[in-house]
């Protein structure tokens, strides 16, 4: 399970270093694509397979499973951790997550978020009612 908020920079090769305790759990290769809500997703390679057979699951005839599929496919790379826990993002989803320089690393259970440091604190200061949430979650038996 990945746990725990970590802020670190961006190199000027575009690497990112991986948090040891995220490493261990993570192994050396893992799945990193497109998130939702503008950041980025690593799944450790187990992780991904889950998703990909539910992915798979979703019927070709709907256009939203189709756009889904599309959305979390096209961004996906397999990436590999070098031997001083940098990781190689892609021109194109630093792009896709407004990285420039300083990221914030988060763990979400099963997969780690990769924010821009901006968007990280623009999302923690808006105007999210988590006691409504929570109020929602319950009502789902969470």
């Amino acid at each position: 399970m990945f746990i725990g908020e970590y802020a670190h920079g961006i190199d000027p090769k575009n690497r990112i270093i991986i948090p040891s305790k995220f490493r261990e759990e993570l192994g050396e290769k893992f799945i990193l694509t497109k998130g939702l809500d503008g950041c980025l997703y690593i799944y450790p390679l187990d992780e991904w397979n889950i998703l990909e057979e539910k992915l798979k699951k979703l019927p070709l005839t709907s256009k939203d499973a189709r756009a889904f599929v599309r959305f979390f496919f096209s961004g996906a790379n397999e990436i590999v951790i070098d031997k001083q826990g940098r990781a190689l993002i892609p021109q194109n989803l630093l792009e896709y997550a407004n990285i420039k320089k300083e990221i914030v690393s988060i763990g979400v259970s099963n997969r780690i978020e990769i924010w821009s440091k901006e968007k990280w604190k623009e999302y923690n200061e808006s105007n999210i009612d988590f006691e409504q949430i929570s109020e929602k979650m319950c009502e789902l038996g969470i």
